[in-house]
């Protein structure tokens, strides 16, 4: 599991939050433009983008924890990309998140290797 977490105290999960709260607003502002510009279903775009935009909502609340908050911000990079099968603008959009959040997590990665290990108590 350590390879797709950060230790908590690592300062790019300030970062990886910030993805994650404005992909939130990004995902659910797709709905609007599914809707009114690509003409899709209310019910269709609203499940699509406000589920993408509650998972990533979810993993910015969960994020703390490891074991959960990675694997479905992980996920909802995956998603935000998938929205680009609705709505094109999806795929920069979506493209645009997972390069911020790869980036971000490789560069906390690379912090991670460069401090020494801090041992905590359990």
């Amino acid at each position: 599991m350590r390879v797709i977490t950060l230790r908590p105290d690592n300062p790019m999960t300030k970062v990886l939050l910030s993805v994650l709260i404005f992909e939130v607003v990004c995902c659910g502002l797709a709905v609007p433009v599914m809707i009114n510009v690509d003409h899709l279903d209310l019910v269709l775009s609203s499940v699509a983008g406000g589920g993408v935009a509650l998972a990533a909502l979810v993993a910015t609340l969960t994020l703390r924890m490891p074991a959960v908050g990675y694997p479905i911000a992980w996920l909802t990079q995956v998603a935000a990309l998938l929205l680009g099968l609705l709505t094109p603008g999806m795929w920069v959009v979506g493209g645009l998140f997972a390069g911020l959040w790869v980036i971000s997590f490789v560069l906390g990665k690379r912090l991670e290797q460069m401090q020494p290990q801090t041992h905590t108590m359990p």
